[in-house]
């Protein structure tokens, strides 16, 4: 059910040299359910049942086989099955062409494949909400927000 593919994901090289690989965690089983709060410093693919809390300190993969009805907290995280929750990820989410997702996203960047199903809201991360500017009143000082079209 647990396994760890060492040379998994290799992570991009700095400065010419190539960094160590990042074993990669896999819960494997068709039809295991896990459910709980789950603290993974690396990265982890799902081919699973999972519910419940998830942080991940490095990638989270759900397979085309992978139910994730959590609310995860990752770096980065590429869906090809299906998730229900809220996810807030510092780097990019990526929803495949198999990938199903129902739930808010907050991310940096969110890629959509052709094919690939998203209902919910995203959020930028660090960002101002869309249609919303900051402008200065001329005889008062103070910022104010405009919402609307330009």
């Amino acid at each position: 059910m647990f396994s760890t593919q060492k040379g998994a994901q290799t992570p991009a090289s700095e400065n010419g040299k190539s960094l160590p690989a990042v074993p990669l965690l896999s819960i494997v089983g068709e039809r295991a359910r896990i459910e709980g709060k789950f603290d993974i410093a690396d990265s982890i693919q799902v081919e699973c049942e999972v519910g419940g809390e998830m942080n991940v300190g490095g990638k989270l993969v759900i397979g085309e086989k992978g139910i994730v009805n959590a609310n995860v907290q990752t770096v980065d995280a590429i869906i090809m099955g299906h998730y229900e929750g809220t996810m807030v990820a510092t780097g990019n989410v990526e929803i495949t062409e198999t990938g199903r997702v129902s739930g808010n996203i907050t991310t940096d960047s969110l890629v959509i494949s052709k094919g690939g199903f998203f209902n919910g809201n995203v959020t930028k991360m660090n960002g101002e909400p869309q249609n919303h500017r900051s402008i200065q009143l001329l005889d008062d000082q103070r910022p104010m927000q405009f919402s609307g079209q330009r």
